[in-house]
């Protein structure tokens, strides 16, 4: 008997091993390989992603999340929590940024409250179903059941009541000021909220209209604290509505289409004939259509479920932000309300997200698989500079004092060197060269320090400017990119020569001694004492380990600074074998991000935040790419899952997610601004990308497992090809990539000069 249950706990073992080794073949519906609840199991104090399970169309104006959190709690849904408050509309960007134009609706059986504590239903994830564009949740307090479907800018809710004569739905306009009126005749509810975190003019309103199904058997609204029967409108600090159904049998339904408008009442009316002729499951199916069209532009086979469902998780992720800003008139005219000066305008606008972060890799994705999004992103941008005189670095929805750096120069580069030729770029050249010659009217717009920067080359530590040393490299950087846009515009050499020159700006702040970036006083001594293990300070959410490679566009002058490639390469690797200790005294305490870099096991390797993302692929740059392809993997199958803490940090508004997406299929904008992406290690047997002008992108790996992890050969349109780097200019007219993967690391590939992915100090080779 001991022998048979050993025998068959070695079989079962052997089966669910083997379950979890089976690769899975073509997708046909990625849509059903989507968790909207990736990320969302985070904490102030430890992010797994900091993320929601967001109900929306792609980019769309309005998101929708099921609520536990506290009224203006920036943790909205916590995977932990055991109930939920309601259904509401954001447009959170992340929890730190907050939100702004929310409110929230709830329904509830028996309990006439409009109290967050008391109106609160108990609620299980066995009884939850949370999709791109379908939610869904039995409230087990009322035994009824919300449902949610959402268009870009409108939404259909579904009630199931049980039978009773005590059913009602409340709306809640939030705090800060608020308006709600119930039109009983028309079955109707509207108002506005103004509940914001910053970033808003003073006439800021979210305008909201709900169109009930049935009449009301009864109504109440509330302010503060009274909740009144019968009134019919109210404005005050917080304000919402409570209607009342009477339904006669069990599993009777209530529908509701709600939309809203930055714009003005009579703009949220128009926004809801999104919703005009058609029922909840036929927007059902649009919205999963919709998604299902935009998953499949990358079909990938020949990986496991895990990844696959990872895979598809993180590419949802990258479609969300930045959001449309902007509407359509009863002209059928694209117009906005101005974040930057509160009038109503036309032309494209977007916002919600954060430059610092999504310059690196979601961008460029955008540029790759959705050219004809950026376009339009771009447009927006050039709306923003006319209508705030600066670029924007973080938008929520106009400036926010938030990170360092420059980096719309960046976007605007990538886009168009990528082959996104908005009609707006003489607007935005003009919009990069202000924003990199000026401080603008807060620290993170424009350049903080700008007068240091243009005297010495570098923000310095000793002029109460923090985080010097991160804004100096980035800098540098956006300097780089606008040479970049210089050169390709065919602007005067004197201008493309002048931001060249400053392209190279990093090197003031290499210290030799130490091999590591470090804060430099304005007379040019270096700041002391000095940690490299310190975070903040002179470095932005991370040290001197992390930011030394924050040298996007010039890893060959970084390595000659270093000693050169083999110097360099010993220095990557102690960025894994050091190990995890930090100092954090400027903080007063392990931020989050700490915390993330020291449970990770990786090091000072601290993939969950931004900086230090792309440094993995930078052993390509010095001739030795199968490290890459051995700690890609490492990181792709240690910090990323399908699961409810499947990031080791901020997801950040698409750039943890298209990191993943791109590494994935096995290649990365190491340097946005140029035509080239670095080669990672594929995970996938099989990768199709359509792209946008109808060409298509093969990617195919043989003998690919996680042990085979490491390029062996790789063929590029039928013909060996040695470079560590694939040009995105050959991917758009179509390309064919076969690699050959195997156990062992082949130390003969990629490694002369002309293998070598792109570096300044190398342009004219």
């Amino acid at each position: 008997m001991r022998l048979k249950f050993i025998a068959s706990t070695f079989i079962l073992g052997l089966s669910v091993l083997c379950s979890y080794a089976q690769k899975i073949g073509k997708v046909e519906r990625p849509i059903d390989m989507v968790s909207t609840l990736v990320g969302t199991q985070s904490t102030y104090f430890l992010s797994s992603g900091n993320t929601y399970p967001a109900v929306a169309l792609p980019w769309g104006m309005n998101f929708w999340s099921p609520q536990t959190g506290k009224m203006g709690d920036g943790w909205m849904y916590s995977y932990t929590a055991e109930k939920i408050r309601g259904i509401k509309q954001t447009h959170q960007p992340s929890p730190w940024m907050n939100d702004y134009g929310q409110f929230s609706i709830m329904a509830m059986v028996g309990n006439k409250t409009f109290d967050q504590e008391k109106r609160a239903s108990y609620f299980s994830h066995k009884a939850e179903v949370a999709k791109p564009h379908y939610y869904s949740v039995y409230l087990a307090d009322y035994d009824s059941k919300i449902e949610i479907t959402p268009t870009e800018r409108a939404s259909y809710f579904r009630f199931t009541f049980p039978k009773t004569d005590e059913a009602f739905v409340l709306i809640d306009a939030f705090d800060k000021g608020s308006y709600v009126e119930v039109i009983p005749q028309e079955q109707k509810i509207i108002g506005y909220s103004t509940k914001n975190s910053g970033g808003v003019p003073e006439n800021f309103k979210n305008y909201f209209v709900l169109q009930f199904d049935r009449a009301f058997a009864n109504l109440s609204t509330f302010s503060d604290s009274l909740l009144v029967d019968g009134r019919l409108k109210i404005q005050a600090d917080h304000v919402g509505a409570l209607v009342g159904f009477q339904t006669a049998k069990a599993g009777e339904q209530v529908l509701v289409k709600v939309a809203s408008s930055f714009i003005s009442p009579q703009q949220a009316e128009l926004n809801l004939k999104e919703l005009e002729g058609i029922t909840f499951d036929q927007q059902v199916k649009k919205g999963e259509e919709r998604w299902n069209s935009e998953l499949a532009k990358i079909q990938v086979e020949g990986g496991s479920i895990d990844q696959i469902r990872t895979f598809y998780s993180a590419l949802y992720r990258s479609l969300l932000f930045p959001r449309m800003f902007y509407e359509i008139d009863a002209n059928g005219q694209v117009v906005h309300y101005s974040p930057y000066n509160g009038k109503v305008l036309p032309g494209y606008m977007f916002t919600d997200t954060g430059f610092w972060d999504t310059f690196r890799c979601l961008f460029p994705f955008l540029n790759l698989m959705y050219p004809e999004v950026n376009e339009k992103i771009q447009e927006g941008l050039a709306n923003a500079y006319r209508e705030g005189g600066f670029l924007p670095e973080w938008a929520s929805p106009g400036y926010r004092n938030i990170m360092v750096g420059n980096n719309s120069a960046s976007i605007v580069a990538d886009a168009w060197i990528k082959g996104v030729k908005t009609k707006d770029i003489e607007t935005l050249y003009e919009a990069v060269k202000k924003g990199a010659n000026n401080a603008g009217p807060m620290t993170a717009v424009g350049r903080a320090g700008a007068d240091f920067y243009n005297e010495l080359g570098y923000v310095p530590y000793d002029v109460k400017i923090h985080e010097n040393a991160a804004r100096s490299l980035e800098y540098a950087y956006d300097d780089f990119t606008i040479f970049q846009l210089a050169k390709s515009l065919n602007k005067p050499k004197e201008e493309q020569e002048f931001y060249k020159k400053r392209s190279f700006n990093y090197q003031k702040l290499f210290d030799p001694s130490t091999g590591l970036m470090r804060g430099k006083n304005k007379d040019g001594s270096w700041s002391t004492p000095f940690n490299p293990f310190k975070w903040g300070d002179a470095f932005t959410e991370g040290n001197s380990w992390h930011y030394s490679w924050s040298v996007f566009q010039d890893i060959e002058g970084l390595a000659k600074l270093m000693g050169g490639h083999a110097a360099m390469e010993i220095k990557l690797d102690s960025g894994f074998s050091l190990p995890p200790v930090f100092d954090d005294s400027y903080y007063g305490f392990p931020i989050h991000e700490i915390r993330e870099m020291q449970i990770a096991n990786m090091g000072q390797y601290a993939h969950g935040n931004q900086p230090i993302q792309h440094m993995i692929y930078l052993y390509n740059h010095v001739g030795a790419p199968w490290k890459s392809q051995y700690w890609l993997r490492e990181t792709m199958n240690r910090m990323y899952s399908p699961n409810p803490d499947g990031y080791c940090g901020d997801e950040d508004n698409g750039q943890t997610s298209a990191w993943y997406v791109f590494t994935a299929m096995g290649f990365y904008p190491v340097t946005p601004a140029t035509d080239e992406y670095v080669l990672g290690s594929p995970i996938f047997d099989k990768v199709t990308i359509s792209l946008n002008n109808g060409k298509k992108v093969h990617i195919e790996s043989k003998n690919n497992s996680d042990k085979n992890r490491y390029i062996q050969n790789l063929k590029f349109n039928n013909k060996n090809y040695s470079k560590n780097y694939i040009k995105h200019s050959e991917l758009l007219k179509g390309a064919n990539l076969s690699f050959d993967m195997g156990a062992e690391p082949n130390k003969q590939r990629g490694v002369s000069k002309g293998d070598l992915p792109y570096s300044l100090s190398l342009e004219d080779r």
